[in-house]
């Protein structure tokens, strides 16, 4: 008997998961067991990487040898370094590049691979996507790739490997505490993507590309520039009421306000904008501005609604203080995204059940002869 599902999937329960939930009614999701915003707060990136890894948070021991051991894979093998001018040539998108270059990477696929090579492969492909993606901006504007350094965290190394510069202490915190929020957020559409491909079967780096591609829809992960783009048009306090009006009357979507989880304030948008009030600037004071109105505007104007700034509003924010290029900020998101994908895929090899749905055909009559 064929079940009718509603649209997007919404609400329907596809398969168990140990990787972590979100709570979109209290606002609140987690990884494993721990609150992902605490973890954020006062955990490394490398720590939390573990955990997706493991199961579990290292101990301190097992934290050193594992940042060691991440930090040693960011090199890129010559086969994928040799493509990355070509690919810059071709005038691709950064994500469009890195599907592209990660399709270089061996990996075997997960349906006969034990679980040591799985996971062996989803730490090399998470390792050497930042160094893929700063190779390839750098590369579209006519400059030298910055080789990855191994005395670096993952957040300093991929501002490192962007600029060529030492990035501030703060900067480096900054970063490393967005990409801790952003690993993993639920059943998302390139999480969902990632586990039907593992479901098949196939190796980690197919996985992985398949997500980058739904990751890349503005609607997804496309969203922290064009969040920024809208400070922009608003430009001024005073205008901030007939942008607002303008777009709701033509329909369109305020980018960075609402979510499809998230009936309250959205957590991860509330952890960036404490970190980008730490060192406030122009641009921090007057998106603290457009949010307090824009949410107001919203309420009147959409009762019931519930829609907030979410992630996408304030991570354009900060990544802009962080001195990352905006053409840079869905890639810096896929830089975290990446081990979640990873943990996603090698929970789903466990089950040896492909997803295969089935569509209602509502199409003219088939001719039958």
């Amino acid at each position: 008997m064929l079940i009718d599902a509603p649209k997007g999937l919404k609400d329907v329960v596809v398969t168990t998961t140990l990787i972590g939930d979100v709570n979109g009614a209290a606002g609140y999701y987690h990884y494993r067991e721990h609150d992902a915003i605490e973890l954020a707060r006062t955990r490394s990136f490398e720590d939390v990487w573990f955990l997706f890894a493991e199961g579990r948070l290292p101990s301190q021991d097992e934290a050193a040898l594992f940042t060691a051991r991440t930090a040693a894979l960011r090199p890129l093998p010559a086969t994928v370094s040799e493509v990355l001018p070509a690919i810059a040539r071709s005038g691709c998108t950064a994500l469009a590049g890195l599907r592209t270059a990660l399709s270089m990477l061996p990996s075997q696929p997960m349906w006969d691979a034990p679980m040591s090579i799985r996971k062996a492969d989803a730490l090399k492909v998470s390792a050497m996507t930042p160094t893929i993606l700063a190779a390839l901006h750098r590369l579209k504007l006519g400059l030298d790739p910055v080789n990855p350094r191994v005395d670096l965290s993952t957040s300093a190394n991929w501002l490192y490997m962007l600029t060529g510069q030492d990035p501030s202490t703060w900067a480096s915190r900054a970063v490393e505490q967005y990409l801790i929020a952003t690993i993993d957020h639920g059943f998302n559409a390139s999480t969902f993507t990632a586990r039907v491909v593992a479901s098949a079967g196939a190796d980690v780096v197919s996985a992985v590309t398949a997500a980058i591609g739904t990751f890349s829809g503005p609607l997804h992960g496309g969203a922290p520039d064009r969040a920024l783009e809208a400070l922009d048009l608003i430009g001024t306090p005073d205008n901030i009421d007939a942008w607002v009006l303008e777009r709701i009357e033509r329909g369109d979507r305020i980018m960075g306000f609402g979510h499809a989880v998230y009936k309250t304030e959205d957590p991860r948008a509330r952890l960036l904008k404490d970190i980008a009030q730490e060192q406030p600037t122009r641009l921090t004071e007057f998106a603290v501005t457009v949010e307090r109105r824009v949410t107001e505007l919203l309420a009147e104007l959409k009762p019931g609604r519930q829609l907030y700034a979410n992630v996408e509003f304030y991570a354009g924010v900060l990544m802009e203080q962080c001195g990352i290029p905006r053409e840079m900020f869905t890639p810096t998101f896929a830089c975290s995204r990446v081990v979640g994908w990873c943990a996603n895929a090698l929970e789903q090899s466990e089950d040896t059940k492909i997803i295969r749905p089935v569509a209602r055909y509502t199409g003219p009559a088939p001719l039958i002869r």
